[in-house]
């Protein structure tokens, strides 16, 4: 990235912060007679530089918000970072309701539309697969062999069917059961099971293992037609016989699935889930908060925003309580911090503070830095529901479903709980695609989004580079979202990635 000569090398992002943000590399001894100063240090771009000297123990704030101390004293333009920022986590008042403002929501008749598939119930679809999930470990490869056989030049004669697709999974048996990680499984399986975006489904199952299926269906309310259909390996011959039926029961549903025409519908039925990964100090400033504004469009006209992440929202969590629709929707919130606090307890752990290579490198010293960012992507609506993980979402607006940080299994919650686009922010350059919802990646610099283009979908760096500010990209976003749930291919989609991102979340006693 050239910075124009009309933009400052550094980013001030509140009046009350004492660190400013390197737009571009800041060499050694620099002088920014903008603000006074002299750098101390070469620093990177994306990373902070004292404002003004800084004391041992004095808070330092970034958007106005305490992202940490300093742990020594800092002098004017010097680089700060983990070497000399500790992080402290303070208490933080929730102060439940005290910025909700209500949504002005558009009428039904000047809402956005996009092309969707109407299903025969009345769920709306972004896309069109046949999902093969297995119910164990145990039938992985099984309904992976039966996913090989339907190669392109197999689907050539259902072109509305996007392809046949497997999920499989790494657990099932050696579990506790029952246990709150057994009931989280099926939860998970059944939302798949159920997503608009699989117009056919064939779960498969060995036969001696804790999850069996036919308890499955039962616990989960799943019902057996021409299109969910199962099947056991122990009672059908085996693997090659299971093969063999797993690949007729298949061709029995393709000319059904295929008979699917899209038609306008309104963009109250887009479920979005929010998802960032190798985030840097750009990434709170552009691609998060345009992501943000694109939800508040979005929820305007009646759809639906999921963030998640729950480690990620540790330290700014005040920011959606304050604007809960209710004490209780707050609660559930600050709820869910309090067992992941208990569950990351001595654990070197994103939630404690740490955050990987790829943040630090990228300017990210704390989680507390992080989440001020994270947050960003939910907009500034109001906080509708809080959902435990997988929960099917059943209300519109801005909502929460806990998940961990790791992406996959964000987002494979996300997509169990409804999610019907994936739209996903970064920094780094994270390689990641999902199915049946495809995944929109959002690039928050212009260096990264260049050298990773064949990947990358948005280029949110715009903003940095002063060619259009937040709320301009986030109408970009919003058009994009709409051709993307249209059945426009997202950069992922056309690389063919989210073969092997379905990881539900394992939790409990493995034995």
């Amino acid at each position: 990235m050239t910075t124009s000569p009309t933009l400052s090398p550094l980013i001030r992002l509140h009046p009350n912060d004492n660190v400013l943000v390197a737009r571009a590399p800041i060499a050694l001894g620099q002088t920014l007679a903008e603000f006074g100063l002299r750098t101390r240090a070469q620093v990177p771009a994306g990373h902070k530089i004292a404002a003004r000297a800084i004391a041992a123990g004095e808070r330092v704030r970034k958007y106005d918000t305490v992202i940490g101390a300093a742990s020594r004293d800092i002098e004017a333009g010097e680089h700060v970072h983990g070497h000399n920022l500790t992080l402290v986590d303070e208490y933080r008042d929730p102060a439940f309701c005290q910025d909700l403002r209500p949504v002005e929501l558009l009428p039904p008749e000047q809402r956005a539309t996009f092309m969707g598939i109407v299903r025969p119930d009345g769920r709306v679809a972004t896309r069109n697969f046949i999902g093969l999930i297995s119910s164990v470990n145990c039938s992985a490869t099984t309904i992976n062999r039966i996913a090989a056989h339907f190669t392109e030049e197999r689907l050539r004669d259902y072109p509305n069917v996007d392809g046949v697709v497997a999920f499989a999974q790494t657990s099932g048996c050696g579990m506790s059961s029952p246990s709150e990680h057994f009931d989280l499984l099926r939860r998970t399986i059944a939302g798949y099971a159920r997503h608009p975006n699989l117009g056919g489904v064939l779960i498969v199952g060995l036969g001696c293992e804790r999850n069996q299926v036919a308890d499955l269906f039962s616990s989960q309310g799943l019902q057996n037609s021409a299109l969910v259909q199962s099947l056991v390996m122990q009672d059908s011959g085996g693997t090659r016989a299971t093969i063999a039926a797993g690949i007729a029961a298949v061709e029995a549903m393709l000319p059904q699935v295929n008979q699917v025409t899209r038609q306008p519908v309104s963009a109250e039925h887009i479920k979005i889930g929010l998802e960032c990964g190798g985030s840097d100090g750009f990434s709170g400033i552009t691609a998060n908060p345009a992501l943000g504004a694109a939800m508040d469009i979005l929820v305007r006209h009646g759809g639906t925003a999921i963030l998640s992440e729950t480690p990620e929202i540790h330290g700014v969590e005040y920011m959606l309580t304050r604007r809960a629709v209710s004490p209780e929707v707050g609660q559930k919130l600050l709820d869910r911090l309090d067992w992941w606090a208990e569950y990351t307890r001595g654990h070197n752990a994103q939630f404690n503070g740490v955050v990987g290579h790829g943040n630090q490198a990228g300017g990210l010293a704390n989680i507390f830095e992080k989440s001020l960012g994270s947050a960003m992507k939910g907009g500034t609506t109001p906080l509708v529901e809080v959902y435990r993980y997988a929960e099917p979402i059943d209300k519109a607006g801005f909502v929460f479903m806990d998940s961990p940080g790791y992406d996959p299994v964000a987002v494979t919650g996300q997509i169990a709980s409804g999610a019907n686009l994936i739209c996903f922010t970064t920094g780094r350059g994270s390689m990641f695609g999902s199915k049946p919802a495809p995944t929109i990646k959002l690039a928050s610099n212009t260096p990264m989004f260049e050298r990773l283009e064949e990947d990358m979908d948005i280029n949110c760096g715009a903003v940095l580079d002063g060619d259009c500010d937040v709320q301009q990209m986030g109408q970009r976003i919003f058009e994009h979202i709409l051709h993307a749930a249209s059945g426009h291919k997202t950069k992922s989609e056309l690389l063919g990635l989210g073969d092997h991102e379905f990881v539900p979340w394992h939790l409990g006693i493995v034995s």
